[in-house]
């Protein structure tokens, strides 16, 4: 590996400041960055090192949203009792996120930022209508997932937290590719006091995406039965050595209607 400066700011202002070197990244978990750098994909002048800033750390209730800070790893998210409790299925996806090691070091910040078109919780972020808050603004999920391992994040822009909805009902499924544990397919599902919402991972040619047939199906009957004979249009998903888009299309509706239970 490359030689590089290592930067451990405290606060996300001195972060910001770091970042003002020549190409610089910032490291949350570095799940995704340290495998990048190790097969000389990219070669940062410097890392600057997220896990020291404790403002972007942390689960609360906030009114009727769950904020989680950035810095939030996928174990503690799948242990927190204010996750389980108010949105179970948001605790369930964090819980099989990889294996236990990257659980223990992925951040919620780090994955949502690298936005992989396989990843789980920009599903949940998707599904929930959740908000993504940066060091210099909010951005709705809507608006946040831009394209594959695309985001419209700014150039030294961080994300600071998620605040998320919770939601009538929520459920999540996902169908993973068993050597990577990333999901071939995944569906989060919710009813939510704007209706409901279907976000899918994994399957989406340019990314997570609403299947938006999926959703009018549910808000008139908001039941598994409503999906039977279901279907979702091929044109648009992944075709790959692990499934087809064909096979893709046919496992959504499938795992949208056991999210619904």
């Amino acid at each position: 590996m490359q030689a590089f400066a290592y930067n451990t700011p405290g606060s996300v202002a001195d972060a910001v400041k770091a970042a003002a070197l020549e190409d610089s990244k910032y490291i949350a978990g570095g799940q995704t960055l340290l495998q990048s750098m190790k097969l000389g994909l990219i070669a940062p002048s410097a890392l600057i090192d997220l896990g020291a800033i404790a403002d972007m750390k942390g689960i609360c209730r906030d009114g009727n949203a769950i904020v989680i800070g950035a810095g939030t790893t996928h174990a503690d998210v799948a242990a927190s009792k204010e996750v389980q409790q108010a949105i179970p299925a948001l605790a369930d996806l964090a819980g099989h996120i990889g294996d236990r090691q990257v659980r223990n070091r992925g951040t919620l910040g780090g994955s949502l930022a690298n936005n992989d078109p396989a990843a789980c919780y920009p599903a949940a972020v998707l599904g929930l209508g959740a908000t993504v808050h940066t060091n210099q603004r909010k951005i709705a999920a809507d608006d946040f997932f831009v394209g594959v391992y695309t985001t419209a994040l700014n150039d030294g822009e961080i994300i600071t937290g998620v605040s998320f909805p919770i939601p009538e009902k929520a459920g999540w499924q996902k169908f993973k590719q068993p050597a990577s544990r990333f999901s071939l397919v995944g569906v989060f599902v919710a009813k939510t006091a704007g209706g409901v919402r279907v976000a899918v991972t994994g399957a989406g040619a340019n990314g997570v995406f609403r299947a938006s047939g999926l959703e009018a199906l549910l808000a008139a009957n908001y039941s598994a039965a409503a999906l039977t004979g279901a279907t979702v249009p091929a044109d648009e998903l992944n075709s790959d050595l692990h499934g087809s888009a064909e096979y893709r299309a046919a496992l959504i509706p499938v795992l949208a209607a056991r999210a619904v239970g």
